[in-house]
């Protein structure tokens, strides 16, 4: 079992339960060490006089606030402590708000927050219940390794959850920091919305988090296991991704719904505007005509797809025969994607140009 990293009380009113905090996240990142190219030797940061070139011992070393250039305010580390929030004791929980009106670009870290003993079961089932019924979140100030939080307290099945969030000063205006960001003055036609609305529809898929894995860290690891064992190494940046033509944008869109339903036609002559058309009270009347297709089964261990579309269609099925004669080297991957979506292979949208061509060439001979 994990530690705590902290252990305490968390109150609302009068109610006091002793919690305990535990990390709920870990990186699986590939971490490298820095080496000196050609000798192998580890190179190493030291704390340098940037006068002298002189290493300076972590004792002798003090934090300053540049007024301006050259010009310090010197702090020594006891004047810290002696201001540091220290360390809280409780989670003091101040008011409850809808979770809804939280905007996520606040939360920060999460943490688990659990009971310190059995005995307080009953009190921790309360709170986490009543969280969960009212959707609403606790916000409490809370100290934690000489700084000060604001976070959130919130009900996620049986189990409590503490955020650490950003104070609002912490968040960038985007419309400072992002250029050519879209105004009133952009329009766009209601058959052109409504269309987006229903290739939405049709590739909405349910949440398995599971299913969802850092493809590039594998491919790291795979790196470094071919150089270890002196396997070549090929690499292939394939092409960019193109921006989508305002102009054809329509077309896009009509041939992206009829990729995502399985290849099947539009409705005839503008037969996805007409579908995207029957509306009722703000929803798209008879979804079913979105054709969403069930989600397929998972696959074995180790090759987990995210497509939610399953490949038993017959349009698909028929250009798999009619595919392995074509020479996808002529293809752009934009068609290869398609292809590939037509085919359900998985993993298909971390794939560059030239693994989409392999992929697609091995499904169709598999295919036939």
């Amino acid at each position: 079992m994990a530690r705590p990293v902290w252990t305490g009380v968390l109150t609302f009113g009068l109610v006091t339960v002793p919690v305990a905090l535990y990390t709920a996240t870990e990186s699986h990142a590939v971490r490298f060490h820095q080496l000196e190219r050609g000798t192998g030797d580890r190179v190493r940061n030291k704390r340098v006089n940037e006068r002298t070139g002189e290493e300076v011992a972590f004792g002798d070393i003090v934090k300053g606030f540049e007024l301006a250039d050259g010009e310090y305010v010197v702090v020594e580390p006891e004047e810290l402590e002696q201001i540091s929030p220290g360390r809280s004791r409780t989670i003091d929980i101040s008011g409850f708000v809808d979770l809804a009106t939280v905007d996520p670009i606040f939360f920060d870290k999460t943490y688990y927050l659990g009971p310190k003993g059995p005995e307080y079961a009953k009190i921790y089932r309360l709170l986490t219940e009543a969280l969960d019924r009212s959707g609403k979140a606790g916000l409490a100030m809370f100290s934690m390794r000489g700084k000060e939080y604001l976070t959130a307290v919130r009900a996620e099945g049986d189990l409590l959850e503490l955020h650490t969030m950003h104070f609002a000063d912490e968040v960038r205006d985007p419309r400072r920091e992002i250029d050519n960001l879209p105004d009133e003055k952009v329009e766009l036609t209601s058959q052109e919305l409504e269309t987006a609305e229903l290739l939405i529809g049709t590739l909405e898929v349910e949440w398995h988090p599971e299913e969802y894995r850092d493809t590039y860290a594998d491919q790291v690891r795979k790196l470094v296991e071919d150089k270890a064992a002196g396997r070549e190494i090929a690499v292939s940046e394939g092409e960019p991704a193109e921006a989508t033509n305002v102009v054809d944008l329509m077309d896009v869109l009509r041939r992206s719904l009829e990729g995502a339903k399985g290849g099947r036609p539009a409705d005839g002559e503008g037969g996805t505007a007409k579908a995207a058309g029957r509306r009722t009270g703000g929803r798209t009347a008879g979804k079913e005509s979105a054709a969403r297709p069930a989600r397929s089964p998972k696959a074995p261990a180790g090759t987990k797809s995210t497509s939610a579309r399953t490949a038993k269609q017959a349009p698909a099925a028929k250009k798999r025969t009619t595919a392995v004669k074509e020479d996808l080297s002529r293809l752009s991957k934009a068609d290869l994607y398609k292809r590939a979506s037509d085919l359900d292979i998985p993993h298909r949208s971390t794939m560059n140009r030239e693994q989409l061509q392999e992929a697609v060439r091995k499904a169709t001979r598999s295919a036939a």
